[in-house]
């Protein structure tokens, strides 16, 4: 069996496939939060400044725009590890398997 005949049973799987579609709309959707994210704390910067540059406290020189960045990154690597642990417990599983079945066969 050639390595390309390999890839086209595999690719051709139902199973894989299903993986690869499920794996797509996930990778997206986390996109999509993530942009919805950074969008919106552009769209503030651009059109109501004060309100991320109202300082935490009364006493503080500290703004709402430093932990709001921060909470940006923290959700960034957040999304990441999320997509990662999917990755690497649910979908690589499954195409483990399906590679392990149309190679015996």
């Amino acid at each position: 069996m050639t390595q390309q005949t390999l890839t086209q049973r595999i690719m051709a799987n139902p199973q894989y496939q299903s993986v690869v579609r499920e794996r797509s709309r996930f990778g997206w959707a986390l996109t999509v939060l993530l942009c919805i994210a950074y969008y919106g704390f552009t769209l503030i910067i651009a059109f109501d400044k004060p309100l991320l540059a109202t300082p935490i406290s009364g006493g503080m020189v500290t703004s709402w725009g430093i932990p709001v960045g921060f909470g940006l990154i923290f959700l960034s690597v957040v999304m990441t590890g999320i997509y990662v642990r999917r990755s690497n417990h649910k979908f690589d599983a499954v195409i483990a398997g399906v590679l392990a079945k149309e190679v015996k066969s």
